[in-house]
């Protein structure tokens, strides 16, 4: 049976490759098909066009990538899926000798990620998560083999007790350095408090 492989979408001019995948029969495998060159598994788009969707998704919003090349925006996703697996098989994580741990709120209802950077010579995303939990943090140490994570001398996070709790459990050697943030908005609270107990210590003492 004969497969359509998107090729390329541009000016109303859609391009494809057409082609019968041979299948054969193994009786070890099952039925098994035919790798072609130019796409991956039951893809419908080719490889070539997705970097390429993939590579205007970094410009554009997905959207407006869907929108500029006539295609849908699930065939922007799925490119731009295509792209952050391959880029996650293929990076290099040794060398990393400082992270930073953070929380953003992507969503109302205090809807969370857990992202972590590299911030240590080479500046990038390392992870994200859905939520800020322990489990959120703790799966990003276990896709680390133990010499990346003996290798993490620093890390800079907020005072979140999930996120402490697996810094100390995963990486106790590092030093951990709480960002600039909290610590003055502690020292804030510190300070009117000590300001409101000197306060009410003239106010009774005055009246006594």
């Amino acid at each position: 049976m004969r497969r359509l492989f998107a090729a390329s979408k541009h000016r109303n001019i859609a391009v494809f490759f057409v082609y019968a995948l041979r299948r054969v029969d193994c009786p070890k495998c099952g039925v098994t098909v035919e790798s072609v060159p130019w796409a991956e598994g039951k893809e419908h788009l080719t490889t070539t066009y997705r970097w390429f969707l993939a590579r205007w998704a970094k410009r554009l919003s997905w959207e407006e990538t869907a929108v500029a090349f006539n295609t849908t925006w699930d065939n922007v996703f799925r490119a731009v899926k295509h792209a952050v697996l391959w880029g996650l098989a293929h990076r290099d994580l040794s060398g990393i000798e400082a992270i930073g741990v953070d929380e953003i709120q992507w969503r109302s209802g205090h809807t969370y990620l857990t992202l972590v950077y590299q911030i240590s010579g080479a500046k990038r995303l390392l992870w994200v998560s859905h939520e800020r939990t322990e489990q959120s943090l703790r799966r990003f140490f276990e896709i680390l083999i133990d010499d990346v994570k003996a290798g993490i001398e620093f890390v800079c996070s907020d005072m979140w007790k999930p996120y402490l709790k697996v810094i100390a459990e995963q990486i106790p050697a590092a030093i951990h350095v709480l960002d600039r943030l909290h610590i003055m908005r502690n020292l804030v609270r510190m300070g009117s408090t000590c300001h409101k107990a000197s306060l009410l210590r003239g106010i009774q003492s005055s009246i006594a």
